[in-house]
């Protein structure tokens, strides 16, 4: 009954969160009222989408019909094409019409025009007034001459006011063009010149002023006036359905008021225009493309007349998997369930609100495959989202661990299970190696071989030494140096389980920089009494971050993985087998034929192939060995090159067994598999994102594309903030540092994207990348080597930089479509700012020291190395 009842209440309260954050976006405005008809309205007779074609007869009567209820004149552009068939059917309504002559390039086809023009005013005495050309000097398709004289010519010949329709700074450029006409037309646009809103109808004010006092004897006609409902920012103009109404009802108001003589653009939303004026030229219409109102004249104005329909879809869509996450996982808390269900919540309604955005462009062209992409992107983000938001409440909000392993405190006989140590190494410094061998000579276990093997090493006084400190410390200890040795680490490994002595029952395997504890081997050694378990690990863990700067912000870095990630890997046996402090059941690592030599992380893939046999893992989070963390930024880099390129390796080898319908691995283990690594593959799409913003953004500056929507550019920003909190909400909870060490863990991470990203692609189109030594005990790098290491980050930094500083000039401040693009790639900087930083830490150690006392630091250490499944 309690789980029927926490289900209900989730459901209720996130549908009920769900409904309110639909509605306080979508919430209304109230503006002025308008309660007369309209002066004028234009309209063009195009069918919707289709330039080419001409509405039908019975299709513009229906349009006049509905037109003549609110205004009192028509304006139209043209008398060819069909278009003169608009007077005789707006007769029948009583409808008066402003007829237009469409002049261009083409003389032959200008007095044609007029002649029919001339015919058509003769034939309809409706027609009361006749615009001879529409801004054709503002295209230059004609000369000022030339516009007069068509202009006398149509006055020769009507007995009705004739004009042409120009912006208001042609009318005063060309003084000459005014004497010409009886009346003037002009076209103010306050949103093409970048005018907020709320100064729109103030700016109309003081054109229209502005032009009746530069022609005192000429009445001055506003014929287009209006404001789009979508489309992009010009400056401060923000195209609105809330300020399309709002302009509209308070300009209608003050031409009142004024008497002001006007045509507003336009009747009803015009597709066909996106490919002449951009996405904001479909969106003029107080009618959309259905011939239904946009917004009332009256009363409060919402921004989506169909917010109700979306929020509703949303909640549909969200509720099976609200509820069969719920049902499931009653082991969590209850505001855990709350959380990720409102999480679930939250991706349906972006989801539905992006749909709603394609959808309502009404258009099928060239955008499509845009939106379509666009809609793709958003669907992997969102998923990442769900994974992050996942983790974060199985950490934050799970009542009792299912897997949870202690270190066991065991005394072993003569008797106990012999133990076979493995240690590979490649080019070592001596020194370091040696100290590895002699904590693993203190180990305090009775049964036990190290093996140390030292492969394709040229150079003899680098492993000779090695050979000799095996000798003093006794026979328990065997070298072997393999002058040229195929398979990498894997196969040195291979190498060792064939020497490995017969009474093995368990191989260990540590990196060559790894200081063991004595007890290692007794804490862990039991938990094989379990024939199902294939292999115990233990976490990494190093003990030179008192070293400097940059090797505690990789130490913090490293933290997070293994006690967050891998505890709640633990939970479902789909922990990461690593290459140090591993312990393996040594029948099972033979029966599935020992270990990956394609693979460079031969590791992580064994720890699959276990999995896929039916075997179990136990993860302790103790620390039981501390190795050395990379010197240098490019050998951080490159440790993390090389588990990113071996995962896709292990991907592409066994995507069968990680597919949905694999059988060889549980549910939980599929999940995580996949999942753990979905983080790396959107690292490659970082790159792939932020070369095509820098693309995009050029384009932008020439005007050949238009910004994205925000639909898509506000989620983005938020995703990648969710991330972040989420980051720091898990480290406070699992990894015990301080706030600037959680800092600069996540800026250790983040400098690691571009690299990841590398790896990723050249998995995906490579097989047979050599393996990378990660170098310990170098040399610290020069300044100059601060810029070289990241020369590929610094690169892409500048251009995106560039970009967004370009965008923002080039547009306006004021341009919330360019301040939100600038703001995305910004976002997308911070890896490549990372990298920069995370890389001058390491190579001028001096400029960046911490402020945490080596003492505290230890005791920080010394606390996480405690962590005992916490």
């Amino acid at each position: 009954m309690l789980t029927y009842k926490n289900l209900a209440l989730v459901i209720l309260l996130v549908l009920l969160g769900n409904f309110a954050a639909w509605a306080i976006v979508n919430r209304g405005a109230s503006e002025m009222s308008w309660g007369g008809n309209i002066n004028g309205l234009s309209y063009s007779g195009y069918q919707a989408g289709d330039e080419a074609n001409r509405l039908s007869d019975q299709d513009i009567d229906h349009d006049m019909a509905l037109l003549a209820q609110h205004i009192n004149i028509l304006r139209t552009y043209g008398v060819s094409d069909g278009l003169d068939r608009i007077p005789a059917i707006a007769e029948h309504y009583n409808l008066d019409i402003m007829v237009g002559a469409w002049l261009s390039r083409d003389n032959a086809a200008n007095a044609q025009e007029v002649t029919h023009l001339i015919d058509v005013i003769h034939a309809h005495p409706n027609i009361k007034r006749v615009l001879v050309g529409n801004e054709a000097l503002l295209r230059g398709d004609i000369t000022v001459q030339e516009m007069i004289a068509f202009i006398e010519r149509v006055k020769r010949q009507v007995n009705i006011p004739v004009s042409t329709a120009e912006p208001w700074h042609i009318w005063l450029k060309y003084p000459e063009l005014a004497d010409s006409v009886d009346f003037i037309t002009v076209h103010i646009l306050p949103y093409w010149e970048g005018i907020p809103v709320d100064n729109a109808v103030a700016y109309v004010l003081y054109r229209w002023r502005q032009l009746s006092t530069a022609f005192p004897s000429k009445h001055v006609f506003i014929g287009e006036i209006g404001w789009p409902s979508e489309g992009q920012w010009v400056r401060g103009a923000e195209p609105s359905q809330i300020n399309q109404a709002k302009f509209i009802r308070n300009f209608l108001n003050v031409a009142n008021e004024e008497r002001i003589d006007y045509s507003i653009i336009e009747a009803f939303d015009t597709p066909w225009k996106r490919n002449i004026e951009g996405s904001v030229g479909a969106h003029w219409g107080l009618w959309n493309v259905d011939r239904q109102p946009k917004f009332p004249m009256s009363g409060i104005v919402v921004e989506s007349t169909r917010w109700i329909e979306g929020c509703i879809v949303a909640s549909l869509l969200a509720l099976y998997p609200i509820q069969w996450f719920v049902r499931r996982r009653q082991d969590l808390r209850f505001r855990g369930q709350l959380f990720y269900a409102g999480l679930i919540q939250t991706v349906a309604s972006i989801l539905v609100w992006a749909t709603m955005a394609a959808l309502s462009e009404n258009i099928i062209n060239g955008n499509t495959f845009a939106w379509v992409a666009l809609i793709a992107a958003q669907i992997i983000l969102l998923a990442l989202l769900l994974v992050d938001g996942f983790e974060l409440t199985e950490v934050m909000w799970t009542r009792q661990r299912r897997r949870q392993f202690e270190p066991q405190d065991w005394m072993p006989s003569a008797d106990a299970p012999k133990v076979s140590i493995h240690v590979p190494c490649y080019n070592e410094p001596p020194h370091m190696v040696i100290e590895t061998l002699n904590a693993l000579s203190r180990l305090d276990y009775p049964n036990l071989e190290v093996l140390v093997i030292d492969n394709n090493t040229k150079d003899e006084a680098v492993w000779k030494p090695l050979e000799e400190h095996c000798t003093t410390l006794g026979p328990r200890f065997r070298f072997f140096h393999l002058p040229e040795w195929p398979g990498y680490k894997a196969g040195a490994l291979n190498f060792a389980l064939a020497q490995t002595a017969s009474d093995t029952s368990i191989v260990g395997v540590i990196d060559s920089d790894y200081v063991v504890s004595p007890n290692w081997l007794r804490a862990t050694i039991p938990y094989f009494e379990k024939q199902e378990v294939a292999f115990v690990q233990a976490p990494q863990d190093y003990r030179d971050i008192d070293d400097n700067h940059f090797k505690r912000m990789c130490y913090w870095e490293y933290a997070g993985f293994f006690h967050i990630g891998m505890v709640q890997r633990n939970e479902r046996n789909a922990i990461i087998q690593h290459g140090t402090m591993t312990l393996i059941r040594k029948t099972a690592l033979q029966n599935v034929g020992g270990w990956a030599e394609w693979c460079i992380c031969e590791d992580a893939e064994l720890g699959l192939r276990l999995f896929e046999n039916g075997f179990e893992a136990v993860y302790l989070n103790h620390s039981f060995g501390r190795g050395l963390v990379p010197d240098s930024f490019s050998g951080y880099k490159s440790q993390r090159f090389r588990w990113a390129y071996g995962a896709v390796q292990i991907l592409k080898r066994h995507w069968r067994a990680l597919s949905p319908d694999g059988k060889a691995l549980t549910r939980g283990q599929r999940y995580h598999f996949v999942s753990g690594w979905l983080p790396w593959f959107a690292d490659a799409a970082h790159i792939v994102f932020a070369s095509a913003a820098i693309i995009w953004s050029c384009l932008l500056l020439f005007r050949l594309v238009e910004f994205p929507p925000a639909v898509f550019l506000v989620p983005t920003l938020s995703v990648f903030v969710f991330k972040i909190a989420a980051g720091f909400w898990l480290y406070h909870a699992r990894v015990k540092c301080g706030l600037r060490d959680r800092i600069e863990a996540a800026i250790a991470g983040l400098a690691l994207t571009h690299a990841v990203g590398r790896a990723v692609w050249q998995g995906l189109f490579t097989s047979n990348r050599p393996f990378f030594r990660t170098p310990k005990c170098e040399g610290r790098p020069a300044a100059i080597q601060g810029i070289l290491m990241a020369r590929e980050e610094i690169g892409l930094l500048c251009l995106l930089v560039v970009s967004a500083s370009s965008v923002l000039v080039s547009f306006n401040i004021q341009n919330q479509n360019a301040v939100l693009w600038a703001g995305m790639l910004s976002v997308q900087t911070l890896p490549y700012w990372a990298a920069l930083y995370t890389s001058m830490v390491n190579a001028l150690p001096q400029k960046f020291r911490g402020n945490t006392s080596l003492t505290s630091q230890n005791q920080a250490v010394a606390q996480l190395s405690q962590v005992d499944g916490q």
